[in-house]
């Protein structure tokens, strides 16, 4: 199974799937990445060129 793993404020590691969506991503963290809901995590990673949630929440 297909995860990214990083570390949140708290310094405590927590998981996504790549199969999530990106809506309910976006209501967890309270994030808008501009793209449509019903798009897979993973897709979303492909497309973007980010190979990890962490990359992601560097830029």
């Amino acid at each position: 199974m297909n995860t990214t793993r990083s570390k949140n404020k708290y310094k405590r590691t927590f998981s996504n799937h790549y199969n999530t969506t990106v809506s309910s991503f976006e209501k967890h963290y309270r994030v808008k990445l501009g793209v449509d809901g019903t798009m897979k995590l993973g897709d979303y990673f492909k497309i973007k060129g980010y190979p990890s949630l962490a990359k992601m929440l560097q830029d």
